[in-house]
């Protein structure tokens, strides 16, 4: 059987493609473990700093409400600045902010450090989802956002258990530090291997543009997506490790073996569901993970006392569906905006991800409460409700994207070039 031959360019540009893929989940990979780092150490965090379910929230919500504001803000200006440029200054930003996170003593410093983290990083995530729009053709875009969001499962297999065997040997503060100390080579290797993106040759107002983006029909449905997809899994993570340590029995040392467990399986599930959402209609795998994921977070959050075993199998299925949820989603929200429009909205939809990511933080702490005769969290039942809904109005509202953009759901069939800017 005949193979048809590789050119030495094409090698070099699909080389490149893969080295820029892994540069940018680098740098998803501190920006999540930020986020995450915080999950488990809610426990922790109450009992250092004193506070209440409901503040521990507002340590959480920090992060995305700031990330939401700055986002929302970058949508003027993203497309008219060299994306590699922009991502270094932000993400230097972040690895500052984070340093301060470490050195923080007191709660409202630590809540003003959380904010300055996801000025800085939600900005940067947004343009990192814009870059791998902007380099990778669509029929290899969802592989594309699934090696990128491998950044997930490696900051819970690698990250958040290294981190809490810190907080194990040191204290809260080590995580943090370890994340600062992180940033610097890879900020170093993004600045060095990531290619240049010249800005578009925009001559619109940056008021008018943002009004196109805010205002075009497709852009509405693909920010409303986005804002169910975030909003189901935001209601049920913050709260899943203090749950587990008072509801389950799982202590706060073995909390490390639920995001080890989680992620390891999560790694070698993203690349699937990646093949998946580009051999498949995307609205049918995300509506087929959906359903199990509904199972999974109505079993979760109403989970008792339990073997070890079984909380971790739990807890497995809940982070293997949380992202298989993603890949086809945010695929579809990307196939579907103009590459004229792609930075801006790509800032403002992660301004949207994050405001309902950070609302939902807000809705779990309003129903969940410590019940003061023996130490046990309640309501966290009423919290899987909420997100079932959500889950069912996230596949809702696929299906009214791809009635706009049919194009965004379909499969790729026709293999394309690879993005000119990597085979230049």
């Amino acid at each position: 059987m005949s193979t048809t031959p590789v050119s030495p360019t094409a090698a070099r540009a699909a080389t490149t493609e893969r080295g820029v893929l892994f540069t940018l989940a680098a740098v998803q990979f501190t920006h999540i473990m930020d986020f995450m780092i915080m999950m488990p150490l809610g426990a922790g965090l109450m009992r250092v700093f004193q506070i209440s379910p409901t503040q521990f929230s507002h340590l959480v919500a920090a992060y995305g409400l700031a990330a939401a504001v700055t986002g929302f803000a970058g949508g003027f200006f993203i497309d008219r600045l060299d994306r590699k440029r922009a991502l270094l200054w932000l993400y230097a930003g972040f690895g500052l902010a984070t340093l301060a996170c470490a050195l923080a003593p007191t709660f409202h410093l630590l809540l003003a450090a959380r904010v300055a983290a996801g000025a800085c990083g939600g900005v940067a995530g947004s343009i990192v989802m814009a870059i791998v729009a902007d380099v990778i053709p669509p029929e290899r875009r969802g592989r594309g956002m699934a090696v990128v969001m491998t950044a997930f499962p490696l900051a819970s297999v690698l990250g958040v258990p290294s981190g809490l065997i810190l907080v194990d040997m040191f204290e809260w503060h080590a995580p943090f530090l370890l994340l600062a100390g992180l940033s610097v080579p890879i900020w170093f290797i993004a600045a060095r291997f990531l290619p240049a993106l010249p800005p578009s040759h925009i001559k619109t107002h940056p008021g008018r543009q943002m009004w196109e983006i805010l205002t075009h029909n497709v852009h509405l449905r693909g920010f409303l997506l986005t804002a169910a997809l975030v909003f189901a899994g935001g209601l049920v993570i913050p709260f899943m490790s203090p749950s587990l340590v008072a509801n389950t029995g799982l202590t706060e040392s073995q909390l490390k073996f639920v995001y080890l467990c989680g992620g390891a399986a999560t790694f070698f599930t993203t690349g699937l569901f990646g093949r998946l959402s580009d051999q498949h209609d995307k609205l049918h795998v995300l509506g087929a993970v959906t359903v199990v994921a509904v199972a999974t977070v109505l079993t979760l959050t109403h989970l008792g006392a339990s073997p070890i075993p079984v909380t971790l199998a739990i807890t497995t299925m809940f982070f293997v569906t949380m992202s298989g949820r993603f890949t086809p989603a945010m695929s579809m929200v990307s196939n579907a905006v103009e590459p004229r429009y792609r930075g801006g909205f790509m800032s403002v939809n992660s301004a949207v991800q994050q405001a309902f990511s950070g609302l939902a933080n807000l809705v779990a702490g309003a129903l969940v409460a410590t019940e003061a005769s023996s130490g046990r969290l309640v309501g966290y039942g009423r919290v899987g409700w909420v997100a079932v809904g959500a889950f069912v109005l996230t596949v809702a509202l696929a299906w009214r994207l791809r009635a706009a953009a049919p194009h965004a759901a379909q499969p790729g069939r026709h293999p394309m070039p690879v993005a000119p800017v990597l085979a230049e």
